[in-house]
């Protein structure tokens, strides 16, 4: 169709939805391939929303996010990160990845180069590149402590045009958690440069050391400081599909997210956000319960896989996916593929990740543990054959 855009025809399909959308619903399947698990909303969550659309919530509200809401995320970042953020700094204008969407669109333009640190979720560098960015990955380096990366490295790939970099931590599908030191050298150089930081934090209550919250960029980040860090409900708070998250900003752009969340999504389904702003404020015991949860997933992965002799597996530092390498693989893609066909589990191929991944494969471990440990008892007995 010659009217379309040629650099948007030309994006490929992500990995996951290629193997995902022919068996999607199928009761059959063992769903190990998406980023969520198989808990519904709780109660007190989804009757916040209720209330609010029994109350006649249901208009326009400001393009950046109900006051409310932003008040309860203001008390949610103090009490996690001992910041005080004030709310014009704060917007909710749809799900996450319509934050990053947003930030990549305010910062690029058809010349400019991106940074993104892979592997990483297929739809971030598509993203960057309808902004109209030239993208270069800097790929995590697999190390006997695990996942790896300094801030030197990111800079290393950084070009004279570079208006934008790209950081994930904790880290799907890796876990890797970038280190306090390496968050203050990367800013400070992004700071120095002026190129624009979007920090993608959405897993930072999904940690296995003890700590209440992955390091932030947001502890360190002065208010004008060229960063937007972007946080989101789906992961920590069992709600996916409600499709909320936040972004923190340079005060000085707010009027600018209030244009571009206007142009986008006109602002957030408002019932939708009373339910958020309850889970912020009575969903610690919440967060707690469902990290318990996670934790114990990771703890089945390596069990069942780490001693088979074709897998090396790293145990995830953050989120709550495995990225295991298998020996032997030529295409990923097929390996899902065949894994789905045969033994009816459902896995994301390491190929839509980024470059150098095709030997690997993407695990969900947030699923219910008989779930997931029969679908990983699969995939052994696959590989066995093989």
């Amino acid at each position: 169709m010659k009217f379309l855009r040629p650099d948007i025809t030309g994006l490929p399909q992500s990995g996951i939805a290629k193997i995902a959308i022919p068996r999607l619903g199928d009761p059959s399947v063992i769903p190990l391939w998406f980023g969520e698990g198989d808990r519904i909303t709780p109660e007190f969550i989804r009757e916040a929303a209720m209330s609010a659309l029994a109350e006649g919530e249901t208009f326009y509200n400001f393009t950046r996010g109900t006051l409310h809401l932003r008040e309860a995320i203001g008390d949610y970042l103090a009490r996690i990160f001992g910041v005080d953020v004030h709310p014009d700094r704060i917007t909710c204008p749809g799900s996450s990845m319509l934050c990053v969407t947003i930030a990549a669109q305010l910062a690029l333009q058809k010349g400019d180069h991106a940074v993104a640190v892979a592997p990483h979720w297929p739809n971030i560098e598509m993203t960057l590149k309808i902004a109209g960015a030239e993208v270069s990955s800097v790929r995590q380096r697999l190390t006997d402590e695990g996942w790896a990366l300094s801030a030197q490295e990111i800079i290393d790939v950084v070009r004279p045009n570079t208006r934008c970099i790209f950081v994930n931590s904790p880290c799907n599908p890796t876990g890797w958690v970038m280190k306090p030191e390496d968050q203050l050298a990367l800013l400070e150089f992004c700071r120095e440069r002026q190129i624009l930081l979007i920090a993608d934090e959405v897993y930072h209550r999904m940690v296995y050391d003890g700590s209440v919250a992955s390091p932030s960029f947001l502890t360190i980040a002065r208010d004008e400081d060229p960063v937007m860090i972007i946080y989101g409900m789906s992961k920590s708070w069992a709600m996916t599909g409600w499709r909320l998250g936040w972004v923190i900003t340079p005060r000085e752009a707010s009027t600018a997210w209030q244009i571009m969340s206007e142009n986008f999504n006109t602002g957030a389904a408002v019932f939708t956000q009373r339910a958020a702003a309850t889970a912020l404020r009575d969903g610690d015991g919440l967060v707690a319960e469902l990290l318990a949860h996670y934790a114990r997933g990771r703890d089945i992965v390596m069990e069942i896989l780490s001693g088979h002799p074709r897998i090396t597996l790293s145990k995830p530092k953050g989120a709550f996916y495995a990225f295991p390498r298998i020996e032997g693989i030529e295409s990923s893609l097929q390996f899902a593929q065949d894994l789905l066909d045969t033994e009816d589990v459902g896995v994301a191929p390491g190929y839509t990740f980024g470059e150098d991944n095709e030997q690997h494969i993407r695990i969900c471990f947030a699923r219910s543990h008989e779930q997931l440990e029969e679908g990983l008892t699969r995939m052994l007995r696959y590989l066995d054959r093989g």
